[in-house]
C-alpha cells in the first residue's frame, strides 16, 4: 500500500492512500497515485502561492475568463 503525507486541504493534511491488490502492476498503481494527485490540485495550489496577485487583477482576470467563455458559447450557437 502506498501512503503519502504532507498535502493540505483547507489546512489539515491528508493523506493519499492508494491500496495495491495482489499481483497489480506498480505502473498501474503509480498511474491512479497520479490521477489522485493531480485531483488535489497541490501543484496549482502551490504555485497559486508562489506570487501574491492584487485582488483587481484577479477580478479582471475572472471577468476576461467569462467574456471568453461566453463568446465561445456565442460561437457554437451561430
Amino acid at each position: 500500500m502506498f501512503t503519502f503525507a504532507g498535502l493540505t486541504k483547507g489546512g489539515v493534511k491528508i493523506m493519499l492512500i492508494i491500496p495495491i491488490k495482489d499481483g497489480e502492476n506498480i505502473d498501474r498503481a503509480l498511474k491512479r497515485y497520479k490521477r489522485k494527485f493531480d485531483k488535489t490540485g497541490t501543484v496549482r495550489q502551490l504555485r497559486a502561492r508562489t506570487a501574491f496577485i492584487k485582488p483587481s487583477v484577479k477580478n479582471r482576470i475572472k471577468v476576461q475568463k467569462a467574456a471568453y467563455i461566453q463568446n465561445m458559447k456565442d460561437n457554437l450557437e451561430n
